[in-house]
């Protein structure tokens, strides 16, 4: 089921009646079953099989490593814990893609032993809930949580259906408190899950899905385009990632604010970030914040003996990791080698950066912060080519023609008359510019709601759609009612679904 569904929104109202119906001792049960029952329509046995097995593997490390005095047998449990769930995570994820590249490696050494071709597994939702688990039996190990004991609430904090199928990366002292005092849904709640659920709807199914319809095409057959078709696309992809990702977020949020649980936001106004490093504060916050203290902070202190190339190096390999993470993929794996190498120049260079800056004078200035953002902005759009290509081939194709090939093109299309068209690639001019005028809307409207926020981290989120005044929320609300029925829900997945 896709969030933005009608038979989705009505599996969420049925839950929700029952959940505020039921007593408060079984409440945790209803999610349980609406959680089970939510990844069994996939109809994909392996996959809730792979979720009980994470959710068996995890609780029963957790509590041997609490239980456990010695040292060394403490840690024994964590990494049979740890590695259980990698096991399982690499077997649905990266045994094809493994197998496949040992094959070629095997051909190249003229060697006659194969490996058998292997069937890509669907892994939906697993490299998050493995995230979690793996998390959860880290902090119970550095005594930073307590174990959970109640299997039943331990089952639901890894499989809680609005973030099952792409985060956020719940930690576990986070969400388990929540799920222990569940209460029937507040006025405040069902508004304000409400909300949040109809804006992500509006950017997934109004202005995601599109620009998606652009986009596609062109990567779909890059060699088809060249020049400015390439980079046009390339930044609608950056819009379309965006808003089909934070779309799904807020829709999670929004259903986990009906049942009274707050999950942990995923994006800051990621696009005005000022550096790289900015950059990954404020975009897919939960797994930044993931690899930052379970992958590149146990590096930075394996390395702290290289004082100068410790973190770069750690940087590079957090970011390696994030990009296989994402998929089996060398287009991932490059994706990630970029901003792992982004980071680690920015840390190399930060001192004569700031030398540079104040030589000139303009180290607090508001345009070296708008040349920041320019920059940060364009180095993101760049990998995002590799992130979105099909293959290293299609990447490195898109990549050199966009830079070669623009200047050409554009000449070209001025002297043929054919400017807009080209622009457009070949959509109407009107459909582009209606996608666009909304996306520049929901992002301004989205950041003025940020910004609110944290002058007030005591409003309500998208607290201006309902301080308006009635006439005010009236027009607001018939407008994106409007708008979400004029271009249809969608069955259509989110595109982080597949990671």
């Amino acid at each position: 089921m896709s969030f933005a569904s009608l038979p989705f929104i009505a599996f969420v109202a049925c839950t929700l009646l029952l959940f505020n119906i039921m007593p408060a001792r079984v409440r945790w049960l209803v999610l349980l079953l609406a959680s089970y029952l939510f990844y069994a329509s996939f109809k994909v046995p392996y996959l809730l099989l792979s979720l009980v097995a994470v959710t068996a593997i995890s609780y029963a490390s957790g509590l041997l490593v609490h239980r456990t005095p010695e040292p060394n047998a403490r840690l024994l449990w964590m990494w049979a814990g740890v590695l259980g769930n990698l096991s399982l995570l690499f077997w649905l994820k990266y045994l094809p893609f493994a197998a496949g590249n040992a094959n070629v490696a095997l051909e190249a050494l003229s060697l006659q032993f194969r490996f058998p071709a292997l069937q890509v597994l669907m892994a939906l939702g697993v490299s998050y809930y493995v995230f979690q688990a793996i998390s959860y039996i880290i902090d119970i190990y550095l005594e930073v949580i307590e174990p959970e004991r109640h299997p039943g609430y331990f089952s639901l904090s890894l499989g809680f259906f609005p973030k099952l199928l792409q985060g956020p990366i719940e930690r576990s002292g986070n969400l388990l408190p929540q799920l222990r005092e569940l209460s029937r849904t507040s006025a405040s709640s069902l508004r304000s899950g409400v909300n949040l659920f109809l804006w992500g709807v509006f950017k997934k199914v109004v202005i995601a899905d599109r620009l998606a319809t652009i986009v596609d095409p062109v990567y779909g057959n890059v060699h088809d385009y060249q020049g400015l078709s390439l980079v046009v696309a390339t930044y609608l992809f950056a819009l379309q990632l965006y808003f089909d990702f934070s779309g799904y977020t807020d829709m999670a949020l929004g259903i986990g604010r009906l049942f009274n649980i707050r999950l942990t936001p995923n994006f800051n106004a990621p696009y005005l970030a000022t550096s790289t490093a900015d950059f990954w504060r404020r975009w897919h916050i939960s797994f930044s914040s993931w690899i930052l203290d379970y992958i590149f902070k146990p590096l930075q202190f394996s390395l702290r003996d290289w004082p100068r190339w410790g973190v770069p190096a750690a940087l590079m390999v957090t970011f390696l990791v994030s990009g296989i993470w994402h998929g089996a993929s060398w287009c991932f794996v490059a994706w990630g080698g970029f901003h792992g190498f982004y980071l680690a120049a920015g840390v190399l260079f930060k001192k004569s950066r700031v030398k540079l800056c104040k030589r000139l004078g303009i180290e607090k200035s508001a345009v070296l912060r708008q040349w920041q953002k320019f920059v940060t902005f364009h180095l993101v759009c760049f990998s995002w080519i590799f992130f979105r290509a099909a293959s290293i081939d299609d990447a490195i194709y898109v990549a050199t023609s966009s830079l070669l090939d623009l200047p050409a093109s554009l000449t070209l299309l001025a002297g043929e008359g054919a400017f807009l068209e080209h622009l457009t690639l070949g959509k109407p001019a009107a459909e582009l510019l209606f996608a666009l005028a909304l996306a520049a809307a929901a992002a301004m409207l989205g950041h003025l709601d940020l910004q609110s926020k944290q002058k007030d981290p005591g409003l309500e989120d998208l607290a201006f759609l309902h301080k308006l005044p009635f006439w005010g929320s009236a027009i607001a609300y018939g407008t994106i009612f409007y708008l979400i029925t004029i271009c249809g829900l969608s069955a259509k997945g989110f595109l982080y679904q597949q990671f």
